[in-house]
């Protein structure tokens, strides 16, 4: 269970400096989502990937013995605007296909988000409709679409996850586990039902895992904070995915490059512990 980190948390750079940056805090793989990290080109649009320069950018991660686990393309899959949709499925339909060239097995998403109340039977037919789309091409080649259920998005806990990937019944899918995406005040009390719940539903499809720390604030609003600064029994979380997923990629959130060589420390002893 080797840690990573959110390249993006080292800030938008070119992506020579960013590769050197990373690897000079020691880790080992990153998620990289391209228009979030790297500042040579507009990646917020397709079209500017080309086999020469994910040559390039994947030379200088490997120069610096960092390696891309999982690419990263958090678009918006059941976008009602079907131009929009168009072209956010365009946009991942070119990272899985330039995916193995950056040496990942993973593209990672969460689908969207949706107020609750604002949910319609036609939104979830669009997203079916999209991910069995982006299934075809995954299979063409050979990567496999992490999903990653959160809060506030379409797919937001544990057994709507189940039951969509039930319904897919593809192994071109996988399931990015962060349990602190899944905890609200509501919930927060019994966070450890919470935590195995997605393991006994989803653990045989988990591909990678995201790491932060949640905590409760005195006016009873959950926040997000750097991993051991909070009340999330992290301990749980890695002892669950050793036992389901042993040696599984885990991916470093919300820090601060300050911070990073203390907390990579600190999760890595909980990793030996478990």
């Amino acid at each position: 269970m080797t840690v990573g980190v959110l390249a993006h948390l080292f800030g938008k750079k070119p992506y020579q400096q960013l590769a050197k940056e990373i690897g000079s805090f020691g880790f080992e793989h990153v998620q990289l989502a391209l228009w979030k990290a790297c500042s040579d080109y507009q990646f917020e649009k397709p079209g500017f990937l080309s086999p020469g320069l994910v040559r390039n950018i994947v030379k200088e991660f490997n120069k610096n013995d960092v390696v891309i686990s999982i690419l990263a393309c958090y678009v918006h899959l059941f976008e009602r605007d079907e131009v929009k949709r168009r072209e956010n499925i365009v946009r991942f339909k070119e990272a899985l296909q330039y995916a193995p060239k950056f040496g990942a097995a993973v593209v990672a998403v969460e689908v969207g988000k949706m107020a609750e109340q604002d949910r319609t039977k036609e939104d979830w037919l669009i997203l079916k409709a999209t991910l069995k789309e982006l299934e075809k091409e995954a299979e063409k080649w050979g990567v496999i679409i992490g999903i990653e259920p959160a809060v506030g998005h379409l797919i937001d806990d544990a057994k709507t996850l189940k039951n969509v990937l039930d319904e897919l019944n593809s192994s071109s899918f996988g399931v990015i586990i962060d349990p602190g995406n899944l905890l609200t005040s509501a919930n927060f009390s019994r966070q450890d039902d919470v935590i195995r719940e997605v393991f006994e539903l989803l653990g045989p499809k988990i591909i990678a895992g995201h790491i932060k720390d949640r905590k409760l604030t005195d006016e009873g609003l959950l926040e997000t904070v750097t991993p051991g600064q909070g009340d999330m029994n992290l301990a749980l979380y890695m002892r669950l995915l050793e036992k389901y997923k042993p040696n599984c990629d885990v991916i470093l959130e919300h820090t601060k490059r300050e911070q990073m060589e203390e907390i990579k420390q600190y999760i890595e002893a909980i990793r030996e512990n478990v």
